[in-house]
């Protein structure tokens, strides 16, 4: 046990707490990525055209969501993201206090990176038009991982 007023047992503490300030902007993203995934699923259903994403034959999502693309072995793209976000969301809160939990968050964060920047590609080289429901779920997906790389860095100099 550490002395009290040993700075390096005081910085396990003050880690810990910016820990939790980090686990819960990650948790606030990944609430906005699941609405952001959420209206993209609701468009890659809908059959009218979504004006508020229709900005051009350069920006739209219709095109984006509905082509053959927005489907992984017959599941929508943006239903994929919702079971991301919403387990990237239960490591977030729900498993926080575990000790795996950075790294299982940082490798489920990366790993949705991963398939983001795939779609993004497919979005610029393949369809040339871009969806900014899907360029807002990479920013999320990107600011998550960022985040959840700070946590693990601080978890693995504290421990």
């Amino acid at each position: 046990m550490s002395a009290p007023g040993n700075p390096a047992a005081e910085g396990n503490v003050i880690s810990r707490k910016d820990n939790q300030a980090l686990f819960l902007a990650i948790a606030v993203l990944t609430v906005v990525g699941v609405v952001v995934s959420a209206v993209s699923l609701e468009r890659h259903y809908a059959k009218s055209a979504s004006a508020f994403c229709d900005l051009g034959e350069r920006f739209n999502c219709d095109i984006v969501n509905r082509s053959e693309y927005s489907s992984v072995m017959g599941i929508p793209v943006a239903a994929i993201g919702i079971v991301g976000y919403g387990a990237l969301l239960v490591l977030a809160t729900v498993y926080r206090s575990r000790a795996e939990t950075p790294l299982r968050l940082l490798a489920a964060a990366v790993a949705g990176l991963g398939f983001a920047l795939y779609l993004t590609y497919v979005e610029g080289y393949l369809l040339e038009t871009w969806c900014i429901l899907c360029l807002s779920s990479l920013g999320l997906i990107a600011g998550i991982t960022i985040l959840a790389g700070v946590v693990k860095a601080r978890t693995s100099v504290t421990d």
